[in-house]
């Protein structure tokens, strides 16, 4: 009798298809939040797995803030074509200039909490009753209090004493009117899993992952890449310098590293190696001990 085996990374996929499986057959209108990240581009793998040989049967929603890397949209509308899957994108600027979000003022502004009222504008209107994201447990302490299935009130809140057990692999999707979930099919898997996944399965990921040179200015530690939205301060000075991103935000809050690992099995051994979460070069994280809970409370991913 053959034994059957699964290894570490098989276990992982497994687990997160189940998951999508789960939510397809809970939900009446499900959806992957697509944020041309890594993370999401995995799960949105996962979800081709889940479905094939079907066409993935849920649309990807990108919310953009006008502040996103080139690089990123470019990879968003050539996967989207590729899968032949609807996208849904919200705007904040649309919603700037409904009056629906205000735009921040001074030197650390940023567009990145104004996602969250674009994010549950959209989640309203398009009837979205189960985001599925790619957030992980091991990237913040916030995070790592999420459930599978996690509950959002009608308002698209999030109270972490208000989830609901989930044992034995057991999901329970039951909501009231207005009320929705975010699902996290990765929960269980670290960034090291997530690129040894990248490289095992040749998934394409955006270049911006991969170390090159780039016009960049050094502010709080990190390596900010040079845009038309980015604002010298006094004594700052443009320098070209060869680095990666080790995740992918807006373009004014996303720190580089200086790096070699110009191959996926160089990012491997890096990732390895680093002694910093990947998103300690992510200014939006920086602004309090628990800026990530408070915008998880408000709607945030």
């Amino acid at each position: 009798m053959h034994k059957y085996y699964l290894d570490h990374l098989q276990e992982l996929e497994s687990e997160a298809i189940y998951v999508i499986r789960e939510v397809a057959a809970q939900f009446e209108r499900p959806a992957i939040l697509f944020s041309g990240g890594k993370d999401s581009i995995v799960v949105t793998h996962l979800a081709e797995r889940a479905f094939w040989p079907a066409k993935v049967p849920l649309p990807l929603i990108h919310i953009d803030t006008g502040h996103n890397f080139p690089e990123t949209i470019k990879f968003r509308d050539d996967l989207v074509q590729e899968l032949g899957v609807q996208l849904i994108v919200g705007s904040v600027q649309e919603s700037i200039d409904k009056g629906r979000a205000r735009e921040e003022t001074g030197l650390n502004a940023s567009r990145n909490a104004l996602q969250i009222v674009t994010l549950l504008d959209a989640i309203e209107s398009n009837k979205i009753d189960a985001a599925i994201g790619g957030a992980r447990r091991d990237e913040e302490k916030a995070r790592a209090k999420e459930r599978f299935f996690s509950h959002r009130d009608e308002f698209g809140q999030w109270d972490p004493k208000n989830q609901r057990p989930e044992l034995w692999n057991i999901f329970n999707g039951r909501k009231q009117m207005g009320e929705h979930f975010r699902v996290f099919p990765i929960s269980n898997w670290t960034e090291m899993d997530i690129w040894n996944y990248i490289m095992k399965e040749n998934i394409p990921i955006p270049s911006l992952y991969i170390a090159h040179e780039r016009d960049v200015v050094y502010r709080d530690n990190t390596w900010l890449p040079v845009s038309e939205h980015l604002k010298l301060r006094d004594g700052e000075q443009v320098e070209r310098k060869k680095i990666r991103f080790r995740t992918l935000g807006d373009i004014t809050i996303t720190g580089g590293i200086e790096s070699e690992a110009d191959t996926l099995e160089k990012i491997v051994v890096e990732v390895a190696a680093s002694r910093q979460t990947e998103r300690g070069n992510r200014s939006d994280d920086k602004r309090s001990e628990t800026s990530m809970e408070d915008r998880k409370k408000q709607g945030y991913f």
